[in-house]
């Protein structure tokens, strides 16, 4: 079982459509950062820290899945609920639920890697194992 790590953002103004709807792609920014944060938050080292040991760079996201079900406004403080529920060889995926207090207001799930450059070609990137270390941090 994974850890959950919540991550909460500030709904500003600038987030919004001209109907004060929080505008559809800041719910996959505010989980891509909650991504990052759950992986802080769970004692990993930054990725420039990985890179340099390791060589990993990040989790590029592979795919992502949404589901809306109330809208937010400008002004308002979210919680996204970060944990992996899945663990494969060199992917995990990551869930989220954005609320608002106990109000589920989006449902996310990302597939990310974990990659490192290509040493065949230092101009791409490559999927690798994760390191157990890690995966025994988040879970």
């Amino acid at each position: 079982m994974s850890k959950v790590v919540v991550y909460e953002v500030e709904v500003m103004f600038g987030d919004c459509d001209p109907a004060g709807i929080v505008f559809f792609p800041n719910f996959s920014k505010w989980m891509d950062a909650s991504s990052l944060n759950f992986f802080v938050k769970c004692g990993v080292p930054p990725w420039r820290e990985l890179q340099k040991t390791t060589g990993i760079i990040g989790t590029p996201l592979l795919e992502i899945h949404t589901k809306f079900f109330k809208p937010a406004t400008y002004g308002e403080r979210l919680q996204v609920h970060t944990s992996v529920t899945e663990w494969r060889e060199k992917v995990l995926i990551h869930k989220h639920l954005v609320k608002r207090g106990d109000d589920l207001l989006c449902e996310g799930e990302e597939t990310r890697a974990f990659c490192m450059r290509d040493p065949a070609n230092p101009d791409r990137i490559k999927a690798v194992p994760i390191p157990p270390d890690i995966r025994a941090l988040c879970t």
